[in-house]
């Protein structure tokens, strides 16, 4: 019978987990200079995963730069949290 150790890696080879979905992006952000959203687009792309089914693998620190980039990109609404109206 396998060790854990073994069959984690076996896992992860056939399938991605959140840790390695996230890594993938900040790779992509990183070295190619790509926003959030683009770099997931493009994995989902080379990779056939359907765009519907990647909110399962967005870890949260991953969702929240996701966030902050769409409200940057007027995607999303501003919140006005902690800001006294003028």
């Amino acid at each position: 019978m396998p060790s854990k150790k073994e069959l984690d890696a076996a896992l992860n080879e056939k399938f991605i987990s959140k840790d390695k979905f996230a890594e993938e992006i900040e790779a992509l952000v990183v070295h190619g200079r790509r926003s959030y959203i683009e770099a997931i687009v493009e994995f989902c792309g080379n990779n056939d995963i359907e765009l519907d089914t990647v909110g399962k693998l967005v870890s949260r620190p991953l969702k929240e730069k996701i966030k902050y980039e769409a409200t940057e990109l007027n995607f999303l609404k501003k919140t006005s949290r902690g800001k006294l109206p003028v």
